[in-house]
């Protein structure tokens, strides 16, 4: 376990405001709800119930996933904050009510200043033990429903403003576009791209779904091993993390990275290497956003129509990022981080008044 100045030094590394560790002994629940930052709004971050190796490693996942929250909800511009926490133990244990309720009590005692929902190794029955405790938890059933097809919706819009930047037109007839992974995102991504009659390289480990993904919109099977280094204008990676690497990064064929997979880049380097070969990237947490969007128009009570809409923002959102990278010289992951800098010094600076 780290000693008390070093968690600190951790927990101010990146600015978080408050990390609490929580303990209920008669069932076993340890947990760490880490806050990065409320300038925008109440820190919104799921669940992740893991088994880490130490106590000081889900301290740094926590601060880790809490952080790209924040950025993730600046740059999608909504109003909230990061936030994120995980539960220390076997997810797979079949004891979760009282683990899950003891976790709902403490989100209560931080009185609104974090939300959260499901994640890695929790499911929407644990956060129905979570709102037997709290109101402060979203994607429980009946609520916003399936957050897939407002993902795909977003990724979409955000692989035709990578082709409108790199090629001039955001139109992606003709163009091949090699999807990585066909779960519900994937799918419905693919929907989208067949419908503009785009060129479909696909893969998944499930042989079903890339059966299907074929005969519904006329796709091209592809190896798991050979979809990244594909003869393609796109690739977009939908499930698995790090495909960027320093094994793909030299036979990477596209032009355009651009998918709905949460950390494709394995290390930041890989993102300077994109950069440098004049690959253009769209950095993750900006074009997956709609996951995020559709949580966020549960909070407030939009219609479905709304969380589209605000998804298909991606688009703009993206061609500003763009600009800004190409201006500056910068990748485009570091002009993404920069965006969500600059709105929430924006917006912190704006005093509260009082009546």
């Amino acid at each position: 376990m780290q000693s008390g100045m070093e968690i600190f030094e951790a927990i101010g590394e990146h600015g978080h405001e408050q990390v609490v560790l929580c303990h209920e002994p008669s069932c076993g629940y340890k947990g760490i709800i880490a806050i990065h930052d409320t300038t925008l709004g109440p820190a919104l971050g799921g669940t992740r119930f893991w088994s880490y190796a130490s106590d000081a490693e889900a301290i740094v996942d926590a601060l880790r996933l809490s952080r790209g929250m924040t950025y993730k909800a600046a740059v999608a511009g909504l109003n909230l904050g990061g936030g994120k926490s995980v539960i220390i133990g076997d997810p797979k244990t079949t004891q979760r009510e009282a683990i899950f309720r003891a976790h709902g009590r403490f989100i209560e005692s931080l009185g609104g200043r974090y939300i959260t929902a499901e994640d890695v190794g929790t499911t929407v029955t644990d956060m129905e033990f979570v709102h037997m405790e709290t109101s402060f938890v979203s994607g429980l059933p009946g609520a916003s429903g399936d957050p897939s097809p407002v993902t795909a919706y977003g990724t979409y819009q955000g692989i035709k403003a990578a082709a409108r930047a790199r090629f001039g037109s955001d139109s992606l007839k003709g163009r091949t576009v090699a999807v990585q992974g066909l779960g519900h995102v994937g799918y419905y991504l693919c929907r989208h791209l067949a419908a503009e009659d785009a060129k479909l390289l696909v893969t998944d480990i499930e042989q079903e779904r890339v059966t299907r993904v074929a005969y519904e919109f006329d796709a091209t099977p592809v190896g798991l091993d050979d979809i990244v280094t594909a003869e393609a204008d796109i690739y977009a990676p939908c499930a698995l993390g790090a495909t960027i690497n320093d094994e793909t990064l030299p036979a990477l064929r596209a032009q355009i990275v651009a998918g709905a997979a949460n950390n494709v880049l394995a290390e930041a380097r890989h993102g300077d290497a994109l950069h440098d070969r004049g690959i253009l990237y769209a950095p993750d947490y900006v074009i997956n956003a709609g996951g995020l969007i559709n949580v966020y128009g549960e909070l407030n009570g939009w219609r479905s129509e709304q969380s589209m809409r605000k998804a298909g923002e991606i688009y703009s959102t993206l061609l500003k990022l763009f600009e800004l990278s190409q201006e500056e010289g910068i990748p485009t992951y570091r002009a993404a981080d920069r965006i969500a800098e600059a709105r929430i010094a924006q917006v912190g600076k704006i005093h509260k008044t009082w009546v």
